[in-house]
């Protein structure tokens, strides 16, 4: 109880509440600009660390952390480019609402979600974070990669209206997750003798070419006129009934984003697909995914920023970043002399503490900032499309130079935006591209560890409960929901 008093009194410290309010805000405009993200703006920001005390330091890490994430948010209803990979499964219902004059309306989603799910998070956190963090201990490579397989079935749920251009996305997404080195032979693989491919494509080139310069490209081509965001923009909050109409979707998202980002190195980008998904399966108005429903911007938003408490369970339990944003505040909390690991609940109870109620206050300013900040964000949309589109390419060039200051990235950013035009024009979603690529290293490597350690035998990966568990689910994913439709159409037509 003393370490709750220690911890309020801390979070009661004008100094600590001006780093709140400074960090998060600080981390929504950076998420929401193309091209910067949470890794950068956490970055920046640890030379502060050595001149702030501990505990400034920590919360300002975690501001940042938490405001990133649901900045993205903002980029991409308005703008249809995340401004975050974690946003990616934002926009597919986002951006459909902003041309539909209801930009204000999905940006109130997206901040209540995103507010929820931190919250519910840091609950689910508090409760279970003994338990999580064993649970993420036992898994493997073989545990991964079924992990990764029942991720990939979100193609499914994002492509029902053309699984197969689905299916042959998500493939050229593992595809460009092949380029460059092998992790575990060294050799290389798809570089055609390029120096620079022999570190791979960067994620951050890859996902504002294919989103955010396609998105321009496009524009260009079909003639420019009044942007959207002159009917919808601003900010306008869910009702309190639709929204307690939506607990199901809340809690779920949330277990779902706690859930995955306890497990090591899978991140939030994967926990949003995976509750888009699972929320287009049960949702009443799943006919409506990908045309401008907010269940879609809910779970994914829920999901997302729930990973933020998930993630910090195996980086202070186990000392595992639990991402690679928890990587650089591993860092950073060792440079601050605190060594996480699983002593340290039981050796700095009062760190702890203050963390777990500081996220709660960070959550809260993220709401009350968010319904100040979307309508100023949303006023830059109502300038002339031209000055628009250019300030958009000045932007994401600038962000994705600033990530490596590598000019191989800027070729990556021209040609993954002329590939994601051309794939828009032969009506190929762009979202599955992303969950391969992100997902394929994760899968690939786990895929051969479990090969040797069961030489070669795939069937051994059965005798895993964990895995056999996620193999069934994909089953199930994959198959139960047309054997539903066709019923449901011999029913209609019988």
């Amino acid at each position: 109880m003393n370490s709750v008093f220690h911890a309020l009194g801390s979070l009661a410290d004008p100094f600590i509440l001006f780093i709140v309010v400074a960090g998060t805000a600080a981390g929504i405009i950076v998420g929401a600009l193309p091209g910067l993200g949470s890794v950068l703006a956490i970055t920046l920001a640890l030379p502060l660390t050595f001149v702030l005390p501990p505990e400034a330091s920590i919360i300002l890490l975690l501001a940042l952390y938490c405001g990133s994430i649901y900045g993205g948010s903002l980029s991409a209803i308005l703008i249809n480019t995340p401004g975050t990979p974690q946003s990616a499964a934002t926009l597919l219902d986002g951006f459909p609402m902003m041309k539909k004059g209801r930009g204000a309306e999905a940006m109130g989603w997206a901040t209540v979600g995103s507010a929820i799910g931190g919250l519910l998070s840091t609950v689910l956190l508090i409760l279970a974070a003994p338990v999580l963090a064993k649970f993420g201990l036992r898994f493997g490579p073989i545990e991964y990669f079924a992990l990764g397989v029942f991720a990939l079935t979100c193609v499914v749920a994002i492509s029902t209206e053309a699984p197969l251009k689905g299916l042959l996305a998500c493939v050229l997404g593992l595809l460009l997750a092949t380029i460059g080195q092998d992790p575990l032979t060294g050799g290389m693989r798809l570089t055609f003798s390029s120096f620079e491919l022999s570190a791979g494509i960067g994620l951050v080139p890859l996902l504002v070419g294919l989103f955010a310069l396609s998105e321009v490209f496009w524009r260009l081509s079909s003639g420019l006129g009044p942007p959207p965001a002159k009917v919808g923009a601003g900010f306008k909050l869910p009702g309190l009934r639709d929204l307690i109409s939506r607990w199901r979707i809340l809690l779920r998202s949330a277990l779902i984003g706690t859930g995955v980002g306890t497990l090591p190195g899978v991140g939030a980008t994967a926990a949003s697909l995976i509750s888009y998904a699972e929320a287009r399966r049960v949702s009443p108005n799943r006919e409506q995914f990908g045309q401008g429903e907010p269940d879609g911007i809910l779970a994914s938003e829920t999901a997302n920023n729930a990973v933020t408490s998930g993630a910090l369970v195996p980086t202070l339990a186990l000392g595992i970043p639990g991402d690679p944003i928890t990587a650089v505040m591993l860092g950073a909390l060792t440079l601050q002399g605190v060594t996480p690991g699983p002593q340290l609940f039981t050796d700095n109870p009062d760190l702890t503490t203050f963390i777990f109620l500081g996220l709660f206050v960070v959550n809260i300013a993220m709401l009350l900032l968010g319904m100040a900040i979307c309508p100023l964000v949303s006023r830059l949309i109502r300038i002339p499309e031209p000055l628009l589109l250019s300030g958009v390419v000045i932007l994401i060039a600038i962000g994705t130079y600033s990530v490596s200051y590598n000019p191989f990235d800027m070729l990556v950013l021209l040609i993954a935006g002329i590939g994601g035009y051309a794939l828009r024009v032969l009506h190929f979603p762009l979202a599955p591209i992303v969950i391969g690529f992100v997902l394929g290293g994760m899968i690939e490597q786990s895929l051969r560890q479990g090969l040797i350690l069961t030489d070669g035998s795939f069937l051994a990966f059965l005798a895993s409960p964990i895995a056999a568990v996620l193999f069934f689910l994909t089953i199930a994913f994959c198959t139960v929901p047309p054997l539903l439709a066709r019923s449901k159409a011999r029913y209609r037509d019988g």
